[in-house]
């Protein structure tokens, strides 16, 4: 497959079409007027990074990054307002006023040309060194899409590396040398294959190449930021462009657990198919080994909560992993589906019915099955209140019993659900559970 028919967003034909990509971008003012600003004073001023990239492809830009050659001793003295958010590692954030004098003040990070010393920790520099020129800050960046450089106000795009020679490639590209590149910074591997998923490109040869020797790099970075990458990859439009070279380059065993090659790969053909939710992605992808044996499932849920992520999201994956995920889309009869799907909990039975890949007529079964019928005790339309009160049973475990047993009747029988009628049948189950009291 042709990778550029892949790619997302359209790259510039040449750099006077990049400019003028770049002047029809919406910059925010307050951006505009601190770059004037700097330059005013008699520095550099220029846009870097995703933004400059996402604007020469006409995608959504945001989170405009402005670079300069004023230190941020000098930044400082130049805006009245301004706080030292960063200053060890050159960023200072400029306080913009409103133009109209109300309303609060607009925050605009300002960050100085460097370079950096040996990383020794596979993620930070030993060192921060400011630099006066331009193109020896794109130097230390990661990809060539990322080292593009715009000045708004002369209209001067800035391109030392190539980056957009490789846009129109739908390349990504390491600049320098790629082993260097990842060794400095272990994150920039996952980055590596989360940017070919999130903008359609492939890696380039020597870039994939020196991904694997650097492995060791991405297992010293920070699991919750290995999991930002990861989910961003995983949200794509298409994740398997990100997914393929994660798994060929031997990255997916650095972030999660391992899964059989033939069943990943028949995994990652489903997920492009699914809804953008990292999460339900990856259940998908780990399902494998969630079926394969309870060991297996563990071992999958535990890697992933080695990634630090939300309690929401573990609680999500666990359910979708566990036995009654599996279960449901097998039940044949309404009862069946009724008890694995209060096992499962419905809000994860759409969830489900995804992974598994569940026809249109099975899975509207499903829906019918469970809709407006109660799975479980809160949702019965008696409380343990009110059978204490009817003097049918007292507080205890006989009382959960019975409200077990009046769920499970309504799975068989759902004209039931009448709490009348369910106050009957509970003083017959109570009768049942009392000499084990």
């Amino acid at each position: 497959m042709d990778e550029r028919r892949t790619r997302i967003g359209t790259p510039p034909v040449d750099a006077a079409e990049a400019v003028a990509r770049l002047r029809a971008a919406a910059i925010p003012p307050e951006i505009l007027e601190v770059a004037a600003t700097l330059q005013d004073a008699g520095h550099a001023a220029v846009l870097v990074g995703g933004a400059v990239r996402d604007a020469l492809l006409q995608l959504a830009a945001d989170d405009w990054d402005l670079a300069t050659s004023a230190t941020p001793e000098e930044v400082q003295r130049i805006f009245p307002r301004t706080l030292p958010t960063g200053v060890e590692h050159g960023t200072v954030t400029v306080l913009v006023r409103p133009r109209h004098g109300k309303g609060k003040a607009s925050p605009v990070e300002v960050t100085t040309f460097r370079g950096e010393g040996a990383y020794v920790d596979g993620r930070h520099p030993s060192e921060v060194v400011f630099l006066r020129e331009l193109d020896d800050d794109l130097a230390r960046r990661d990809f060539t899409v990322n080292a593009f450089a715009w000045d708004p106000r002369a209209e001067a795009f800035r391109d030392p590396f190539g980056g957009l020679a490789d846009l129109q490639a739908a390349r990504l590209r390491a600049v320098g040398d790629p082993t260097q590149r990842f060794h400095e910074d272990g994150l920039r591997t996952i980055r590596a294959v989360r940017f070919c998923a999130t903008r359609g490109l492939a890696l380039d040869e020597a870039t994939a190449a020196a991904i694997p020797e650097a492995l060791e790099v991405l297992d010293r970075v920070s699991r919750e930021r290995v999991w930002t990458e990861f989910g961003k990859l995983l949200a794509a439009p298409r994740p398997s462009l990100g997914l393929l070279p994660m798994i060929a380059t031997g990255m997916w065993s650095h972030v999660v657990a391992p899964v059989p090659p033939e069943l990943l790969r028949e995994a990652v053909a489903h997920v492009d198919l699914l809804p953008r939710d990292a999460v339900l992605r990856l259940a998908r992808l780990l399902r494998p080994l969630a079926q394969r044996s309870d060991d297996d499932r563990r071992a999958a849920f535990a890697s992933f909560v080695a990634l630090k992520p939300s309690k929401q999201d573990r609680q999500r994956l666990e359910a979708l992993l566990g036995p009654a995920a599996c279960a449901v889309p097998d039940a044949a009869s309404m009862p069946e589906m009724r008890a694995h799907v209060a096992a499962l909990g419905r809000v994860h039975l759409d969830d489900v019915l995804a992974i598994f890949g569940c026809d249109a007529e099975h899975s509207e079964r499903l829906r019918t099955a469970v809709d407006g019928i109660p799975l479980t005790a809160r949702e019965l339309p008696v409380t343990g209140r009110d059978l204490q009160q009817a003097g049918i049973v007292q507080p205890g475990p006989a009382m959960g019993r019975v409200l077990d047993g009046l769920l499970q009747r309504i799975w068989s029988d759902p004209s039931l659900r009448e709490r009348e009628r369910l106050l009957e049948v509970a003083r017959t189950l109570a009768d049942d559970v009392s000499p084990s009291l």
